[in-house]
Protein backbone atom coordinates (compact mmCIF):
# COMPACT_ATOMS: atom_id res chain seq x y z
CA UNK A 1 0.00 0.00 0.00
CA UNK A 2 1.15 3.91 -0.56
CA UNK A 3 0.27 7.10 0.25
CA UNK A 4 -0.53 10.02 -0.32
CA UNK A 5 2.51 12.77 0.62
CA UNK A 6 4.89 10.48 -0.81
CA UNK A 7 7.78 12.86 -2.66
CA UNK A 8 10.42 11.17 -5.33
CA UNK A 9 14.12 12.17 -5.29
CA UNK A 10 14.18 15.21 -7.68
CA UNK A 11 12.84 18.78 -7.15
CA UNK A 12 10.08 17.79 -10.36
CA UNK A 13 8.99 14.52 -8.38
CA UNK A 14 6.45 15.27 -6.27
CA UNK A 15 5.52 12.29 -4.39
CA UNK A 16 4.25 9.09 -6.31
CA UNK A 17 1.05 11.38 -5.28
CA UNK A 18 -1.91 9.87 -7.24
CA UNK A 19 0.03 6.30 -7.04
CA UNK A 20 0.35 6.70 -3.16
CA UNK A 21 -3.17 7.54 -2.49
CA UNK A 22 -5.28 5.24 -0.61
CA UNK A 23 -7.99 4.37 -2.71
CA UNK A 24 -10.34 0.99 -2.04
CA UNK A 25 -9.17 -2.01 -4.07
CA UNK A 26 -11.13 -2.59 -7.21
CA UNK A 27 -13.34 0.99 -6.56
CA UNK A 28 -15.46 1.37 -9.37
CA UNK A 29 -14.34 -1.16 -11.40
CA UNK A 30 -16.60 -4.22 -10.98
CA UNK A 31 -17.69 -4.94 -14.17
CA UNK A 32 -15.60 -3.07 -15.94
CA UNK A 33 -13.14 -4.25 -18.61
CA UNK A 34 -12.10 -8.05 -20.18
CA UNK A 35 -13.67 -10.66 -20.26
CA UNK A 36 -14.50 -11.01 -17.04
CA UNK A 37 -12.10 -14.04 -17.29
CA UNK A 38 -10.08 -14.45 -13.48
CA UNK A 39 -6.91 -14.01 -14.58
CA UNK A 40 -5.55 -17.46 -13.61
CA UNK A 41 -2.77 -19.15 -15.69
CA UNK A 42 -2.65 -19.80 -18.93
CA UNK A 43 -4.56 -16.49 -20.04
CA UNK A 44 -0.96 -15.11 -20.66
CA UNK A 45 -0.07 -18.29 -22.96
CA UNK A 46 -0.96 -16.78 -26.18
CA UNK A 47 -0.40 -12.66 -26.35
CA UNK A 48 -2.34 -10.71 -28.84
CA UNK A 49 -0.55 -8.82 -31.81
CA UNK A 50 -1.29 -6.19 -34.26
CA UNK A 51 -0.20 -3.28 -36.10
CA UNK A 52 -1.73 -0.38 -33.95
CA UNK A 53 0.50 1.70 -31.72
CA UNK A 54 0.54 1.06 -28.29
CA UNK A 55 -0.97 3.56 -25.78
CA UNK A 56 0.12 3.85 -22.36
CA UNK A 57 -1.03 6.02 -19.72
CA UNK A 58 0.97 6.56 -16.30
CA UNK A 59 0.32 8.36 -12.69
CA UNK A 60 3.26 10.47 -13.21
CA UNK A 61 5.30 12.32 -10.55
CA UNK A 62 5.91 15.61 -12.26
CA UNK A 63 7.27 16.98 -16.01
CA UNK A 64 11.06 14.96 -15.08
CA UNK A 65 9.20 12.01 -15.21
CA UNK A 66 7.05 12.25 -18.11
CA UNK A 67 9.90 13.19 -19.70
CA UNK A 68 11.84 9.98 -19.05
CA UNK A 69 9.06 7.65 -19.88
CA UNK A 70 8.10 9.61 -23.27
CA UNK A 71 12.38 9.52 -23.84
CA UNK A 72 12.65 5.91 -23.41
CA UNK A 73 9.03 5.02 -25.05
CA UNK A 74 10.62 6.97 -28.21
CA UNK A 75 13.41 4.59 -28.64
CA UNK A 76 11.72 2.23 -28.30
CA UNK A 77 9.80 2.55 -30.72
CA UNK A 78 12.54 3.25 -33.26
CA UNK A 79 14.16 -0.36 -32.47
CA UNK A 80 11.09 -1.68 -32.21
CA UNK A 81 9.19 -0.64 -35.04
CA UNK A 82 5.93 0.06 -33.09
CA UNK A 83 4.57 3.28 -32.40
CA UNK A 84 3.78 4.26 -29.09
CA UNK A 85 2.23 7.37 -27.43
CA UNK A 86 2.44 7.98 -23.90
CA UNK A 87 -0.30 9.88 -21.50
CA UNK A 88 0.48 11.55 -17.98
CA UNK A 89 -2.90 11.15 -16.18
CA UNK A 90 -4.86 13.72 -14.54
CA UNK A 91 -7.04 10.69 -12.28
CA UNK A 92 -5.12 7.76 -13.16
CA UNK A 93 -7.58 5.24 -11.32
CA UNK A 94 -10.46 7.24 -13.00
CA UNK A 95 -9.11 7.15 -16.23
CA UNK A 96 -8.33 3.98 -16.25
CA UNK A 97 -11.89 2.38 -14.83
CA UNK A 98 -13.41 4.72 -18.24
CA UNK A 99 -10.84 2.95 -20.39
CA UNK A 100 -12.26 -0.55 -18.92
CA UNK A 101 -15.85 0.19 -18.84
CA UNK A 102 -15.49 1.33 -22.49
CA UNK A 103 -13.92 -1.53 -23.80
CA UNK A 104 -11.17 0.28 -25.12
CA UNK A 105 -7.88 0.42 -22.02
CA UNK A 106 -4.94 1.71 -22.50
CA UNK A 107 -2.43 -0.84 -24.15
CA UNK A 108 0.22 -0.24 -20.57
CA UNK A 109 -0.66 1.57 -17.58
CA UNK A 110 1.10 2.14 -14.14
CA UNK A 111 -0.77 -0.40 -11.35
CA UNK A 112 -0.17 0.63 -7.34
CA UNK A 113 -0.57 -2.43 -4.95
CA UNK A 114 -4.28 -0.87 -3.92
CA UNK A 115 -5.40 -1.25 -7.33
CA UNK A 116 -4.00 -4.58 -8.31
CA UNK A 117 -6.66 -6.68 -6.31
CA UNK A 118 -9.92 -5.03 -7.95
CA UNK A 119 -8.11 -5.11 -11.19
CA UNK A 120 -6.87 -8.78 -11.01
CA UNK A 121 -10.37 -9.89 -9.85
CA UNK A 122 -12.44 -8.50 -12.80
CA UNK A 123 -10.20 -9.70 -15.56
CA UNK A 124 -8.64 -5.90 -16.82
CA UNK A 125 -5.42 -7.43 -16.63
CA UNK A 126 -2.82 -9.76 -18.77
CA UNK A 127 -1.37 -12.11 -15.87
CA UNK A 128 1.83 -11.48 -17.75
CA UNK A 129 4.56 -12.59 -14.76
CA UNK A 130 5.48 -16.11 -16.50
CA UNK A 131 6.56 -14.48 -19.44
CA UNK A 132 9.15 -11.85 -18.56
CA UNK A 133 12.81 -13.38 -19.45
CA UNK A 134 13.99 -13.01 -16.14
CA UNK A 135 11.53 -12.16 -13.11
CA UNK A 136 14.25 -13.49 -10.67
CA UNK A 137 15.92 -9.98 -11.44
CA UNK A 138 13.16 -8.17 -9.32
CA UNK A 139 13.15 -7.68 -5.71
CA UNK A 140 10.93 -11.02 -4.12
CA UNK A 141 9.73 -8.68 -1.72
CA UNK A 142 8.34 -6.57 -4.94
CA UNK A 143 7.14 -9.53 -6.69
CA UNK A 144 4.98 -10.68 -3.68
CA UNK A 145 3.24 -6.94 -3.78
CA UNK A 146 1.88 -7.98 -7.28
CA UNK A 147 1.29 -11.65 -7.15
CA UNK A 148 -2.46 -12.63 -6.45
CA UNK A 149 -3.34 -16.00 -5.76
CA UNK A 150 0.48 -17.46 -6.72
CA UNK A 151 0.35 -15.64 -10.14
CA UNK A 152 2.91 -12.42 -11.01
CA UNK A 153 0.73 -10.15 -12.73
CA UNK A 154 2.50 -7.33 -13.66
CA UNK A 155 6.37 -6.15 -13.34
CA UNK A 156 7.30 -4.12 -10.91
CA UNK A 157 8.67 -0.48 -12.00
CA UNK A 158 10.49 0.92 -9.30
CA UNK A 159 9.81 1.06 -5.65
CA UNK A 160 10.41 3.28 -2.25
CA UNK A 161 11.69 2.33 1.23
CA UNK A 162 11.79 4.27 4.49
CA UNK A 163 14.78 5.70 6.25
CA UNK A 164 15.52 7.96 9.09
CA UNK A 165 16.40 11.44 7.98
CA UNK A 166 18.51 13.24 10.47
CA UNK A 167 19.09 17.60 10.46
CA UNK A 168 22.92 17.19 11.02
CA UNK A 169 23.13 20.90 12.55
CA UNK A 170 20.33 19.81 14.99
CA UNK A 171 22.46 16.65 15.59
CA UNK A 172 25.65 19.04 16.46
CA UNK A 173 24.32 21.00 18.62
CA UNK A 174 22.44 18.39 20.73
CA UNK A 175 26.31 17.33 20.91
CA UNK A 176 25.95 14.02 18.88
CA UNK A 177 28.45 12.29 16.72
CA UNK A 178 28.48 9.85 14.18
CA UNK A 179 28.64 7.15 17.27
CA UNK A 180 25.16 7.94 18.06
CA UNK A 181 23.41 7.47 15.37
CA UNK A 182 20.71 5.15 16.86
CA UNK A 183 21.13 1.21 15.43
CA UNK A 184 18.42 0.36 18.30
CA UNK A 185 15.07 1.50 19.77
CA UNK A 186 16.96 2.11 22.98
CA UNK A 187 19.42 4.58 21.41
CA UNK A 188 16.23 6.12 18.91
CA UNK A 189 14.61 6.99 22.03
CA UNK A 190 17.93 8.64 23.65
CA UNK A 191 18.84 10.64 20.74
CA UNK A 192 15.37 11.73 19.90
CA UNK A 193 15.35 13.05 23.98
CA UNK A 194 18.43 14.95 23.39
CA UNK A 195 17.31 16.46 20.05
CA UNK A 196 14.10 17.65 21.84
CA UNK A 197 15.11 21.49 22.28
CA UNK A 198 15.32 24.72 21.44
CA UNK A 199 11.26 24.75 20.44
CA UNK A 200 11.48 21.66 18.23
CA UNK A 201 11.31 17.93 19.18
CA UNK A 202 13.51 14.75 18.42
CA UNK A 203 11.50 12.90 16.23
CA UNK A 204 8.34 13.18 13.75
CA UNK A 205 6.56 11.82 11.61
CA UNK A 206 2.82 11.39 10.08
CA UNK A 207 0.42 9.67 12.14
CA UNK A 208 0.14 6.85 9.39
CA UNK A 209 0.94 2.81 9.47
CA UNK A 210 2.72 3.55 6.33
CA UNK A 211 4.75 5.38 8.22
CA UNK A 212 4.65 3.36 12.20
CA UNK A 213 4.41 0.37 10.38
CA UNK A 214 7.47 0.08 10.18
CA UNK A 215 7.98 -0.24 14.11
CA UNK A 216 5.83 -3.21 13.59
CA UNK A 217 8.28 -4.67 11.16
CA UNK A 218 11.33 -4.07 13.41
CA UNK A 219 9.05 -5.65 16.22
CA UNK A 220 8.61 -8.80 13.78
CA UNK A 221 4.67 -8.24 13.27
CA UNK A 222 2.50 -7.24 10.14
CA UNK A 223 -0.93 -6.43 9.57
CA UNK A 224 -1.53 -10.14 7.79
CA UNK A 225 0.66 -13.23 7.55
CA UNK A 226 2.93 -13.50 4.01
CA UNK A 227 0.15 -14.80 2.02
CA UNK A 228 -2.79 -12.59 3.26
CA UNK A 229 -5.05 -15.41 4.19
CA UNK A 230 -4.95 -14.20 8.06
CA UNK A 231 -5.41 -11.20 9.76
CA UNK A 232 -2.04 -10.65 12.55
CA UNK A 233 -2.85 -6.77 13.41
CA UNK A 234 -4.14 -7.69 17.14
CA UNK A 235 -0.20 -10.07 17.40
CA UNK A 236 1.73 -9.07 20.59
CA UNK A 237 4.53 -7.17 18.16
CA UNK A 238 2.10 -4.89 16.80
CA UNK A 239 1.21 -4.11 20.34
CA UNK A 240 4.94 -3.71 21.40
CA UNK A 241 5.31 -1.51 18.29
CA UNK A 242 2.80 1.17 18.95
CA UNK A 243 3.32 0.83 23.11
CA UNK A 244 7.28 1.69 21.89
CA UNK A 245 5.84 4.61 19.88
CA UNK A 246 3.69 5.55 22.30
CA UNK A 247 6.18 6.12 24.64
CA UNK A 248 7.88 8.28 22.52
CA UNK A 249 4.92 10.49 22.34
CA UNK A 250 4.25 10.40 25.80
CA UNK A 251 8.14 11.50 26.58
CA UNK A 252 7.58 14.59 23.71
CA UNK A 253 10.74 13.19 22.41
CA UNK A 254 8.52 12.33 19.27
CA UNK A 255 5.20 14.53 17.74
CA UNK A 256 3.23 14.07 15.18
CA UNK A 257 3.22 16.18 11.85
CA UNK A 258 -0.25 16.84 12.63
CA UNK A 259 0.22 17.90 15.91
CA UNK A 260 3.12 20.01 15.07
CA UNK A 261 1.16 21.99 11.88
CA UNK A 262 1.90 20.36 9.09
CA UNK A 263 0.26 17.06 6.88
CA UNK A 264 3.40 15.02 6.64
CA UNK A 265 7.10 14.54 8.74
CA UNK A 266 9.07 16.01 5.54
CA UNK A 267 7.81 19.63 5.90
CA UNK A 268 8.07 19.22 9.86
CA UNK A 269 11.69 18.03 9.03
CA UNK A 270 12.37 20.91 6.87
CA UNK A 271 11.07 23.60 8.64
CA UNK A 272 13.32 22.53 11.79
CA UNK A 273 9.91 21.39 13.69
CA UNK A 274 11.55 18.40 13.92
CA UNK A 275 15.47 17.40 14.07
CA UNK A 276 14.59 13.79 12.69
CA UNK A 277 11.57 11.99 10.53
CA UNK A 278 10.83 8.82 8.95
CA UNK A 279 10.05 8.84 5.39
CA UNK A 280 11.11 7.57 2.11
CA UNK A 281 13.17 8.67 -0.73
CA UNK A 282 10.78 10.69 -2.16
CA UNK A 283 11.93 13.28 0.63
CA UNK A 284 15.17 13.87 -0.54
CA UNK A 285 13.35 16.02 -4.16
CA UNK A 286 11.20 17.67 -1.86
CA UNK A 287 14.54 18.71 0.47
CA UNK A 288 15.62 19.74 -2.51
CA UNK A 289 13.38 22.20 -3.99
CA UNK A 290 11.60 23.21 -0.89
CA UNK A 291 14.30 23.19 1.89
CA UNK A 292 17.57 23.56 0.16
CA UNK A 293 19.81 25.10 2.73
CA UNK A 294 18.91 21.99 5.01
CA UNK A 295 21.98 20.15 5.51
CA UNK A 296 21.07 16.25 6.69
CA UNK A 297 21.74 12.92 6.66
CA UNK A 298 19.85 9.86 5.49
CA UNK A 299 20.33 6.16 7.18
CA UNK A 300 19.38 3.19 7.97
CA UNK A 301 16.03 2.54 10.58
CA UNK A 302 17.39 1.62 14.00
CA UNK A 303 16.46 -2.33 14.43
CA UNK A 304 13.35 -3.24 16.40
CA UNK A 305 13.08 -6.04 18.85
CA UNK A 306 13.32 -9.00 15.87
CA UNK A 307 15.88 -7.17 13.87
CA UNK A 308 15.89 -5.08 10.63
CA UNK A 309 12.49 -3.95 9.32
CA UNK A 310 11.10 -1.12 7.04
CA UNK A 311 8.34 -0.89 4.81
CA UNK A 312 8.51 -0.29 0.88
CA UNK A 313 5.91 1.47 -1.68
CA UNK A 314 6.00 0.29 -5.26
CA UNK A 315 3.85 0.08 -8.43
CA UNK A 316 4.31 -2.29 -11.79
CA UNK A 317 3.51 -1.71 -15.37
CA UNK A 318 -0.13 -3.45 -16.07
CA UNK A 319 -1.11 -4.43 -19.39
CA UNK A 320 -4.60 -4.63 -20.40
CA UNK A 321 -6.27 -7.79 -21.44
CA UNK A 322 -8.03 -6.48 -23.84
CA UNK A 323 -4.83 -5.12 -25.65
CA UNK A 324 -4.77 -5.94 -28.85
CA UNK A 325 -1.22 -5.68 -29.60
CA UNK A 326 -0.03 -7.81 -26.10
CA UNK A 327 3.35 -8.92 -27.95
CA UNK A 328 4.55 -5.20 -28.29
CA UNK A 329 3.02 -4.07 -24.79
CA UNK A 330 5.14 -7.16 -23.26
CA UNK A 331 8.17 -5.95 -25.32
CA UNK A 332 7.72 -2.66 -24.09
CA UNK A 333 7.67 -3.43 -20.58
CA UNK A 334 10.75 -5.72 -20.46
CA UNK A 335 12.81 -2.26 -22.00
CA UNK A 336 11.32 -0.82 -19.28
CA UNK A 337 12.17 -2.76 -16.54
CA UNK A 338 15.84 -3.01 -18.01
CA UNK A 339 18.92 -2.48 -15.86
CA UNK A 340 20.04 -0.07 -18.08
CA UNK A 341 16.73 1.81 -18.27
CA UNK A 342 15.71 1.84 -14.43
CA UNK A 343 19.34 3.09 -14.32
CA UNK A 344 18.35 6.44 -16.65
CA UNK A 345 14.94 6.46 -14.74
CA UNK A 346 16.90 6.84 -11.52
CA UNK A 347 19.06 9.60 -13.24
CA UNK A 348 16.00 11.45 -14.65
CA UNK A 349 13.38 11.28 -12.04
CA UNK A 350 14.86 10.34 -8.64
CA UNK A 351 13.39 6.40 -8.10
CA UNK A 352 15.06 3.06 -7.14
CA UNK A 353 15.47 0.04 -9.85
CA UNK A 354 13.02 -2.52 -8.72
CA UNK A 355 15.94 -5.10 -9.89
CA UNK A 356 18.68 -6.17 -8.13
CA UNK A 357 21.36 -5.91 -11.06
CA UNK A 358 21.06 -2.18 -10.98
CA UNK A 359 21.41 -2.03 -7.05
CA UNK A 360 25.52 -1.53 -7.14
CA UNK A 361 25.87 0.91 -9.58
CA UNK A 362 22.90 3.02 -7.96
CA UNK A 363 24.33 2.89 -4.48
CA UNK A 364 28.32 3.77 -6.28
CA UNK A 365 25.99 7.13 -8.03
CA UNK A 366 24.38 7.46 -4.83
CA UNK A 367 25.93 6.85 -2.05
CA UNK A 368 24.15 9.76 -0.07
CA UNK A 369 21.12 7.53 -0.49
CA UNK A 370 22.46 3.72 -0.19
CA UNK A 371 20.09 3.46 3.46
CA UNK A 372 17.16 3.41 1.36
CA UNK A 373 18.66 0.34 -0.80
CA UNK A 374 20.48 -1.39 1.84
CA UNK A 375 16.82 -1.62 4.10
CA UNK A 376 15.70 -3.54 1.46
CA UNK A 377 15.84 -7.31 1.79
CA UNK A 378 13.87 -6.43 5.30
CA UNK A 379 11.33 -3.94 3.35
CA UNK A 380 7.61 -4.99 3.76
CA UNK A 381 4.85 -4.37 1.45
CA UNK A 382 0.95 -3.72 2.64
CA UNK A 383 -1.57 -5.65 2.40
CA UNK A 384 -2.81 -5.30 -1.47
CA UNK A 385 -5.72 -7.74 -1.04
CA UNK A 386 -9.43 -6.71 -1.71
CA UNK A 387 -10.99 -4.58 0.31
CA UNK A 388 -7.79 -3.76 2.55
CA UNK A 389 -7.23 -0.24 1.49
CA UNK A 390 -10.54 0.73 3.44
CA UNK A 391 -9.36 -1.21 6.35
CA UNK A 392 -6.17 0.48 6.15
CA UNK A 393 -7.22 4.09 5.36
CA UNK A 394 -9.84 3.85 8.34
CA UNK A 395 -6.76 2.65 10.94
CA UNK A 396 -5.13 5.86 9.66
CA UNK A 397 -7.54 7.82 10.79
CA UNK A 398 -7.63 6.60 14.49
CA UNK A 399 -3.74 6.75 14.62
CA UNK A 400 -3.70 10.53 15.20
CA UNK A 401 -4.42 9.83 18.94
CA UNK A 402 -2.79 7.33 19.64
CA UNK A 403 -1.31 8.71 22.67
CA UNK A 404 -4.87 8.83 24.26
CA UNK A 405 -5.52 5.67 22.82
CA UNK A 406 -5.17 1.97 24.40
CA UNK A 407 -3.06 0.11 21.87
CA UNK A 408 -4.36 -3.27 22.37
CA UNK A 409 -7.77 -2.14 22.03
CA UNK A 410 -7.30 -0.37 18.98
CA UNK A 411 -5.47 -3.01 17.13
CA UNK A 412 -8.30 -5.45 18.49
CA UNK A 413 -10.91 -3.21 16.63
CA UNK A 414 -8.99 -3.07 13.28
CA UNK A 415 -7.71 -6.70 13.60
CA UNK A 416 -11.65 -7.81 13.06
CA UNK A 417 -12.15 -5.14 9.95
CA UNK A 418 -8.92 -6.53 8.25
CA UNK A 419 -10.13 -10.44 9.05
CA UNK A 420 -13.43 -9.61 7.42
CA UNK A 421 -11.62 -7.92 4.46
CA UNK A 422 -9.67 -10.89 3.79
CA UNK A 423 -12.58 -13.61 4.14
CA UNK A 424 -14.11 -11.49 1.20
Amino acid sequence: MQRRTARKLTAGAIALTAALTLSACGSGFSGSGGSGASGRSGDAGKLTSSDKDLTVLIGSSGDAETAAVKSAASAWSKSSGTGVSVQAANNLDQQLAQGFASGKPADVFYVSTSSLAGYASNGSLLPYGDQLKDTGDFYPTLTRSFTVDDQLYCAPKDFSTLALFINTADWKAAGLTDADVPKTWDQLETVSEKLTQDGRVGLSTSPQIERLGAFMAQAGGGLTNADQTKATVDSAANVEALDYVKGLLDQGSMKFSSDLGESWGGDAFGKDKAAMTIEGNWLTGAMSSSYPDVEYEVVPLPEGPKGAGTLQFTNCWGIAKDSPNQKAALSFVEKMTSTDQQLAFAKAFGVMPSVESAASTWKQEYPQYAAFLDQADAAQGLPNASGTADVIADFDSKLGTLRSTDVKTLLEGVQKNMSAALKG
